[in-house]
């Protein structure tokens, strides 16, 4: 039986460790473990625990620690620039992408995108995106938690993008195959994902100047939405994660 799993600010450094605030509420309330049930938490930076539950409360679990657990972050990060889409199309491109293994999105601001995030919307909206990723990664039984950087404009991704090992620009009018690509071996590689109208001809000549490749997945044009996880996908597979 796969054991329930929940994300805690901190592992404890001792034996015992109190399960409070949301996951002590979806703990007890939700998923009504009892005395004697096990569980694991994870500091979403590698670190993980089982417990087994001592008492449980009105929203608040103590549990006793049995064993302990790490596991390293992976030597290559994959980072994804998602441009910000219209509707819940954002928040399902970051719930896959997490399941995938991405380790950090960036929201990008594209020319093209449709919604635009901006006074206290815009913080909702991010906060969506943390939220959906966090969720995310407790469904896949993930150790390590992705950052959800804040919203960049081109200017700023295109000076992020030239301090990666490898970048690469899904574009439907590109030759080279994402798959064929040479890839580092270490550092940070970089996909970026256009908006629902695809990427400005402007915007794809800043991230080719910050050394960036124009790549395409296959003879196909996927959404938004389902672009960046299928290139997490192909880079996963060859960077042996997969």
């Amino acid at each position: 039986m796969t054991l329930p799993y929940f994300l805690v600010a901190e592992l404890p450094p001792g034996d015992e460790y109190t399960v409070d605030g949301p996951e002590g509420h979806h703990a007890a309330a939700v998923q009504r473990l009892r005395a004697g049930e096990r569980l694991v938490l994870t500091d979403g930076r590698g670190g993980t625990a089982t417990a087994e539950v001592v008492t449980a409360g009105r929203g608040t679990l103590i549990v006793a620690v049995l064993s302990r657990g790490y596991a390293p972050p992976p030597p290559t990060r994959l980072l994804v620039a998602q441009a910000i889409a219209k509707g819940d199309r954002g928040e399902l491109a970051v719930a896959a992408m997490t399941e995938a293994g991405v380790d950090e999105i960036v929201p990008w601001a594209a020319a093209r995108s449709v919604a635009q995030w901006r006074g206290e919307r815009g913080d909702r909206s991010y906060e969506r995106w943390v939220a959906t990723a966090r969720e995310a990664a407790k469904q896949s039984r993930r150790a390590w938690l992705p950052d959800v950087s804040v919203p960049v404009t081109t200017a700023a991704l295109a000076t992020r993008l030239s301090t990666v090992a490898g970048a690469y620009v899904l574009h439907g009018n590109a030759t080279d195959r994402l798959s064929t690509m040479d890839l580092p071996g270490g550092g940070d590689v970089a996909v970026v994902v256009g908006p629902e109208g695809g990427i400005a001809d402007e915007e794809l000549a800043a991230f080719t100047a910050a050394g960036s490749r124009a790549v395409r997945l296959g003879p196909t044009v996927l959404r938004t939405s389902t672009a960046g996880v299928a290139a997490l996908a192909v880079l996963s597979a060859r960077l042996g994660r997969w």
